[in-house]
């Protein structure tokens, strides 16, 4: 939420546990809940919380399959043009909805990325092709430009460079076919220019400790592990 103070970003996020919306009156939030709890009234009910909270997100880690229900996500749809709906618990039968329930129940509108990959879905002769919200995209990338780099510190804003490398890999087709994420078929060239982009961030912010090269992309590349495996013969 950039251009926003921590208390204006915090308002705009309304978190549910095992008993109900984080809220003010609990006396039972630990330290890490209570800046979230809201001066809401108390609610079990995901679809109340929707309802009264209108958001525009829905991200699930719950681990119980079917929190996102027909009443939740159509609710979703009611409220922005592109309800984005990410039920990332895993396996696929803690997801809180599977890609064809968000894309019905939306009539395709949702921008949806599961912990796991669902199929393609086809709906009123469309395809829609369902993201994975897995961290494959960032940690390898993050690992690579922090080895070739040498930062003193590993910060947010490393993360967040990241994030908008991957982003930016995504092509308007892609969007428009339904992908939030690059498709996974060239996942190492994804990885390169997302660590790419990092390794520039930390030589621009001077935080790297070791010189610069003239061709950072082509330096990364020189570091990766290729694992080559000598045939196995049998003794004379």
């Amino acid at each position: 939420m950039e251009g926003l103070t921590e208390k204006q970003a915090r308002s705009r996020i309304a978190l549910m546990d095992v008993k109900g919306l984080l809220e003010s009156s609990r006396d039972d939030l630990n330290e890490w809940q209570q800046p979230f709890a809201r001066h809401d009234a108390p609610s079990s009910q995901l679809v109340d919380v929707v309802k009264s909270f209108k958001p525009t997100v829905l991200i699930g880690v719950s681990t119980q399959g079917g929190a996102f229900d027909e009443k939740v996500v159509r609710e979703m749809a009611s409220i922005t043009e592109r309800p984005v709906i990410f039920p990332i618990s895993n396996p696929t039968d803690h997801a809180e909805c599977t890609a064809e329930q968000a894309y019905t129940w939306t009539d395709g509108k949702a921008l949806f990325a599961a912990g796991v990959q669902f199929d393609t879905v086809h709906l009123n002769g469309t395809t829609l092709y369902p993201g994975q919200a897995n961290n494959f995209y960032i940690f390898p990338a993050i690992g690579l430009a922090v080895y070739a780099t040498r930062p003193a510190l590993i910060t947010d804003e490393m993360f967040v460079e990241a994030a908008r490398a991957v982003a930016d890999q995504v092509s308007p087709l892609a969007r428009e076919r339904g992908l939030l994420f690059p498709e996974q078929t060239n996942i190492l060239q994804t990885e390169v220019t997302t660590a790419t982009r990092v390794a520039d961030y930390i030589f621009e912010t001077g935080q790297a400790t070791v010189e610069r090269p003239d061709d950072v992309r082509a330096w990364i590349e020189s570091m990766l592990y290729t694992p080559e495996y000598l045939p196995l013969t049998p003794q004379d």
